[in-house]
């Protein structure tokens, strides 16, 4: 059994103008996708799917009653309106516990507004780390402390993954998830310094010879 539960309809009402009409009333037009079965039209509350979602995220599994028939279920897509903070469509993806699927695992970077090294520019390259994993065995996140990184620092999928023996990596673990670099201007102002010392100074060594002279 699952920790989150949601109530859902099925929908005959497919096309612009009926889901138009839909989401007047407070629901949202969504769809549950499972491999070997077809997919349903279905009808969700939208404010108790917007409570469920801050807490589920993307990768709890949720038991979503269609009608009294409960299916397994985590939130594969949400389609959002380009200008308004409204939410249009919800994509679910049913899942069989007894077989691995693929997921997107987000990428958590733990105390970044503490680091140390300052003045400093995080850079996160990774927002996820797409995995194979039993639905029971879906982490949370993958998470990595930040705080003590010094410029040119780098960790790797490898690094935040670590020994997690219950996921199976698709991505490769040597690709870089965040790095830490000094700031643009610092770089420039270093790069300044560097080229004036080099440039020699006319007349110096005639002055040296003449001194020795």
């Amino acid at each position: 059994m699952a920790e989150y539960k949601l109530k859902a309809q099925k929908r005959e009402a497919v096309g612009k103008n009926k889901v138009d009409k839909i989401r007047q009333n407070e629901q949202l037009p969504a769809a549950i996708f499972q491999k070997g079965k077809e997919s349903e039209h279905i009808t969700i509350n939208d404010l108790e799917f917007k409570m469920l979602y801050q807490k589920a995220g993307m990768t709890s599994i949720i038991d979503l009653d269609i009608d009294g028939a409960v299916r397994p279920a985590i939130i594969k897509e949400i389609q959002r309106h380009p200008f308004k903070n409204q939410i249009l469509h919800v994509g679910f993806q049913g899942i069989n516990m007894d077989e691995k699927i693929k997921i997107e695992v987000p990428v958590e970077l733990l105390n970044r507004d503490e680091i140390r090294k300052q003045p400093s520019v995080l850079n996160q390259q990774l927002d996820t780390i797409e995995v194979l994993v039993l639905p029971s065995n879906i982490p949370d996140s993958f998470s990595i402390d930040v705080q003590n990184m010094e410029y040119d620092d780098s960790f790797t999928v490898k690094d935040i993954v670590g020994d997690n023996k219950d996921v199976e990596v698709l991505i490769d673990l040597d690709e870089v998830v965040c790095s830490l670099s000094a700031p643009r201007e610092e770089k420039e102002e270093e790069a300044v310094e560097t080229s004036a010392a080099d440039v020699p100074v006319v007349g110096k060594e005639e002055k040296e010879e003449a001194d020795n002279e």
